[in-house]
């Protein structure tokens, strides 16, 4: 089982479905809206074939997010998905809230791409630079740019995310995947965070 990860601070939420799915039947037709996707989120990767659960978690260790991909997708290009489904209560009356107060995210999330959409929706990152990035930059000299600011200090936060996936590997189904549909995978996954939850 694959992994990435973002530690996020914020509460409740689920990931939106994979893109290019179709629709999948049961006993009293479709399945509540849900979609099944094309490769039923089994992907080719070194180790044979792996799916990826892609989340995004509290300060707490808890999944507030989580979106399927095969074990072949990078990281970085389900990041929009995922923060799509970054999603918690306020503590007064109003619609839930999307923005998280800080984006704790490895290496895996270090692009120009991230990096826009965050300052976009106003939420700051801690995401360190990828070693080729800091090359690049540096060998463009002044048009090369300021690094981003890193913090080491609040990125030691982000062993919350392993942690997290640490606890979801408690379950066996999730751990080793023996459901045959992403559905019923994503549906043990959302059983597996209720109870984390509770």
């Amino acid at each position: 089982m694959g992994r990435g990860g973002a530690v996020v601070a914020g509460f409740g939420g689920q990931g939106a479905p994979a893109a290019g799915t179709v629709s999948t039947q049961g006993a009293s037709g479709f399945c509540g809206g849900q979609t099944e996707p094309d490769d039923h989120a089994i992907g080719r990767s070194r180790g044979g074939p792996t799916t990826k659960i892609h989340l995004a978690c509290d300060g707490h260790g808890r999944p507030i997010s989580v979106v399927l991909t095969g074990g072949n997708v990078n990281d970085c290009t389900v990041f929009t998905q995922v923060m799509a489904g970054v999603r918690f209560g306020r503590s007064g009356p109003g619609r839930p809230s999307t923005r998280p107060a800080r984006v704790i995210a490895d290496k895996g999330y270090s692009s120009r791409a991230i990096r826009a959409y965050l300052r976009r929706r106003h939420i700051p990152a801690t995401i360190p630079e990828r070693r080729d990035q800091q090359t690049h930059r540096r060998r463009r000299g002044r048009t090369g740019g300021r690094p981003p600011a890193f913090d080491r200090a609040t990125y030691r936060r982000r062993n919350t995310v392993e942690r997290c996936f640490q606890r979801l590997k408690q379950f066996r189904a999730i751990a080793t995947r023996y459901d045959k549909t992403a559905l019923s995978y994503q549906a043990m996954i959302d059983l597996a965070t209720l109870t984390l939850w509770l």
